[in-house]
């Protein structure tokens, strides 16, 4: 908002749109050439340092696909971990700073908030996809599916939603 002055702050620009109809039908055009507000442009080209980076990005991304093959084939079936309590706990902080975040931020109007929601919605599936794939069977099993099913997946899509239409809305 820099450069306004405090009456300015807070004005939106309101666009008038007519149908062709409208037009001819209105006594005053009687010979008005309709003009179009605003025409459909053409995705502007990303500048130079975005494509490299999104180069650079996919091979990454196609670099990775060798290594999951050597992770599947060399990994052992089953390993202990010495901070096992600290990487769920600091899991489930993110997610509850990620949830906060994004409900102060859509509460307040905020279009940040689709940033928060995005990336709570990612740790959110993270989570149930790693409580489901390390429990044990039987009730253990049971307990991180309903967990997934009843609270991480369902909030993980309200997330979802919210950075989607977020994104829509100011696209």
């Amino acid at each position: 908002m820099k450069g306004r002055t405090g009456g300015e702050r807070g004005k939106t620009m309101r666009q008038l749109v007519l149908c062709d109809e409208e037009v001819a039908s209105a006594e005053d055009f009687d010979r008005a050439e309709v003009i179009p507000l605003h025409e459909e442009a053409e995705e502007p080209r990303p500048a130079r340092g975005m494509r490299r980076a999104g180069g650079l990005l996919v091979a990454c991304g196609l670099a990775l696909l060798p290594w999951l093959y050597v992770l599947a084939t060399g990994l052992p079936a089953t390993a202990t971990a010495a901070h096992w309590p600290v990487a769920w706990v600091g899991l489930d902080a993110l997610e509850a700073l990620g949830l906060i975040a994004t409900g102060l931020l859509a509460a307040r109007g905020d279009r940040r908030h689709a940033l928060a929601a995005a990336a709570t919605a990612t740790l959110l599936v993270v989570d149930a996809w790693f409580d489901t794939t390390t429990a044990a069977p039987g009730g253990d099993f049971a307990t991180a599916v309903a967990m997934a099913l009843g609270a991480e997946l369902p909030l993980a899509a309200l997330c979802g939603r919210l950075a989607l239409r977020a994104l829509s809305r100011h696209a």
